[in-house]
């Protein structure tokens, strides 16, 4: 009997032990998970529990995607930009668009053209989680993206792998695309060659110009920030790698390229006009004097025929212009003006319908009074 009892609490003692030790090897298997969790993992878990950003911007296309940051409700650490810039008329030196913006909304502001040491220690400073970017003009290096636990992502107004670059939206209507759109992607070393997180297509209709385009896309592109915040804080990003194959570049936009050459097409001539306008608008010469063309388009979408004169276009009066011109206008000859599309000018295929013209230092007029001051127009050579 007493054998028996022994057996039983000997039975009941190498249970106990067995459990103990079996609770003791979950202890250290969670325990062992745990210390191999990474210290960006654990970064990560932390910088999401208290996200804060750092917005980087300077043009007016990125001030709607500060305000919709800042209304979302996520705490913006400070805004980055571009110094003052002195005013080309009065001198005086007048913020970026961003900093203005931040101003109004009692946001502390960085202003300087490009990261160095009194920056990185700025930014340092204030533990930020997030970097968000939309058009801040300058590469972020390496050194500086690892102030970020969730790094930096930036909007481009472009779908990306194509169009990689500095001008964008200028180059999709440039090419006369049917189609662009907004990338917001994580940033990399390498200019517009992160991971992709979001992507939304923008269909165009061929007339828009670079302020329309511009206005559009700084609104599409804040919402899809937004969106991009809220998916890295819920850590459901599910990012792509950009195709390399399919990569292309546009390079800045300069004054000369506003310079019209007549002996292209109507189609390019008209794309080139909306590209560049509001910068830095397109210009020809007429008479030795420097004329704006700031409104076009292709008359009907037809080439006018060789041999055409200008009366066969409708032509008006306006000006007491009325002789047909030769069978062989070059490139750039003034041709007519027709009462419904404008003032009609040869180009190296088709014709192109001047609207809104402006002489350098003067007004901008519409086709009507422009021809109202300026006699004889018809038959001039724009160079």
């Amino acid at each position: 009997m007493a054998q028996m009892r022994q057996m039983s609490a000997d039975f009941h003692t190498g249970t106990l032990l067995v459990r103990v030790n079996l609770r003791f090897s979950v202890i250290k298997a969670v325990i062992k998970y745990a210390s191999a969790v990474s210290r960006d993992k654990v970064l990560w878990y932390t910088a999401v529990m208290s996200i804060s950003l750092i917005f980087a911007g300077s043009p007016a296309i990125a001030v709607p995607a500060l305000r919709a940051v800042v209304d979302a409700g996520y705490r913006v650490a400070a805004v980055l930009t571009n110094p003052d810039a002195a005013k080309r008329r009065s001198g005086s030196p007048v913020p970026t668009p961003v900093a203005l913006c931040a101003q109004e909304l009692a946001l502390p502001v960085i202003k300087n053209f490009r990261i160095d040491g009194g920056v990185m220690n700025t930014v340092k400073g204030l533990s930020p989680s997030l970097l968000v970017t939309f058009a801040y003009g300058a590469l972020f290096p390496s050194e500086f993206l690892a102030l970020f636990p969730l790094g930096g992502i930036n909007c481009h107004p472009s779908l990306l792998p194509k169009y990689r670059g500095a001008a964008p939206i200028q180059e999709a209507i440039l090419r006369r695309d049917a189609v662009t759109g907004i990338t917001i992607q994580y940033l990399a070393e390498k200019m517009d060659a992160g991971d992709i997180i979001i992507q939304e297509e923008m269909p165009l209709n061929g007339r828009e110009t670079t302020e329309s385009l511009s206005a559009c896309a700084a609104e599409r592109g804040a919402a899809l920030l937004v969106r991009a915040v809220s998916l890295i804080e819920g850590n459901a990003v599910k990012q792509v790698r950009q195709e390399e194959r399919d990569t292309s570049y546009c390079g800045k936009t300069s004054k000369d390229d506003g310079r019209i050459d007549w002996s292209r097409t109507a189609d390019n001539i008209d794309a080139q006009i909306r590209a560049f306008t509001p910068w830095p608008l397109c210009r020809t010469q007429a008479t030795g004097k420097d004329l704006l063309v700031l409104e076009a388009h292709v008359v009907g979408g037809r080439p006018l025929p060789t041999g055409t004169a200008s009366s066969d276009w409708g032509q008006l009066p306006l000006t007491g212009d009325s002789s047909p011109l030769s069978k062989t206008d070059a490139p750039g000859t003034v041709i007519g003006v027709d009462k419904q599309e404008g003032i009609l000018v040869r180009t190296g295929q088709g014709v192109l319908a001047l609207t809104r013209l402006q002489w350098k230092s003067k007004k901008a007029l519409d086709f009507r009074d422009f021809l109202n001051g300026t006699r004889n127009f018809v038959g001039t050579i724009l160079k």
